[in-house]
């Protein structure tokens, strides 16, 4: 049986609030227009969820403007919600946008893992679906990488595909992660991401196409080095789910009741996914939100916590190396 990786997980939203106005966005609402979650709600949350199969908690936010006056308090919810969520024995993972490299630093001491999508390096989207998206000017972006690297994160980017980008502007995306990778030897994974259209957005255009996909795959795996793992989005993909295993991917990535960024499209459940794969000879497998090669780089209390689970007996991610 060949192994397909997930991490059984859940999404904490501490607002929908965002800054940019990515034409394709199906999960912002504008600032000031929805309360955020107190920190009082998320521990009902969260403890309900400990008696379920929840491993990583993904703190998912959207953006405050970095001038903006209550950046200092969106910012100190978001590390209170690691806290807690960590006080509780479940494992975060951050990703909230463009940060600085002092918010990453932070972060770093209540997160096992962080992640922002890189979606794609060329400029020419600042012109069209990124128009009124400050944050998303790729040099920027790719700043969150390097500081990632420089600070030992283990990492989680991606691209976004279908947006407006050429095929060589998605081959250039993908040889600036693996740059950026050689370097530090700290991204786990990248998300290859189709764009799907949903009910919120303003953007109308077709779906990425799955064959596309499925050859993007193949060429990203020939870019990408080994120790990165290809994850696609299930509930994204599912009519061609097989494909895209056989084209290289091989995880499923945080699988939860509910995607947040994605809300038309609900997640398969992994009993669901296992009866799919397994006559294919696809052993579905749970993994943590850190592999194991980046262990040495937590604080001694992170490592505790990753233990802790480990001994439950997880498996790690087949292609987990030692650097």
């Amino acid at each position: 049986m060949r192994s397909i990786t997930y991490s059984p997980a859940y999404t904490i939203v501490p607002t929908y609030e965002c800054f940019n106005r990515c034409t394709y966005c199906n999960f912002r609402t504008d600032p000031g227009k929805s309360e955020w979650l107190s920190l009082s709600e998320a521990e009902k949350i969260l403890r309900k969820l400990l008696s379920q199969n929840v491993i990583e908690i993904l703190i998912l936010s959207g953006e405050v403007h970095p001038q903006h006056p209550l950046r200092f308090a969106w910012f100190d919810r978001i590390f209170l919600l690691c806290e807690v969520a960590l006080s509780m024995g479940f494992l975060p993972h951050t990703n909230a946008g463009i940060l600085t490299f002092d918010e990453m630093a932070k972060l770093k001491t209540v997160n096992v893992s962080m992640g922002l999508m890189l979606e794609q390096m060329t400029p020419t989207l600042l012109e069209t679906v990124h128009r009124n998206a400050p944050s998303k000017v790729p040099e920027v972006r790719s700043q969150q990488l390097i500081w990632a690297g420089e600070l030992q994160i283990p990492f989680t980017t991606g691209l976004l595909l279908g947006i407006g980008e050429s095929e060589r502007d998605r081959i250039d995306t993908l040889e600036e992660i693996a740059q950026i990778h050689d370097r530090f030897g700290h991204i786990q994974e990248v998300i290859l991401q189709p764009y799907s259209p949903g009910h919120r957005e303003s953007l109308s255009q077709a779906a990425f196409s799955p064959q596309q996909l499925i050859e993007l795959i193949k060429v990203a795996r020939g870019i990408l080095p080994e120790s990165i793992t290809i994850q696609i989005p299930p509930n994204l993909v599912q009519n061609d789910l097989l494909a895209c295993l056989e084209a290289g991917a091989t995880d499923l990535g945080g699988i939860s009741p509910h995607d947040e960024v994605n809300p038309d499209y609900p997640h398969p459940k992994a009993a669901d996914l296992k009866a799919l794969l397994e006559p294919h000879g696809w052993d579905l497998v749970e993994r943590l939100p850190i592999y194991p090669q980046h262990d040495n780089w937590l604080s001694d209390r992170l490592k505790i916590a990753v233990q802790r689970h480990k001994t439950a007996g997880l498996a790690a991610p087949k292609n987990s190396v030692t650097y």
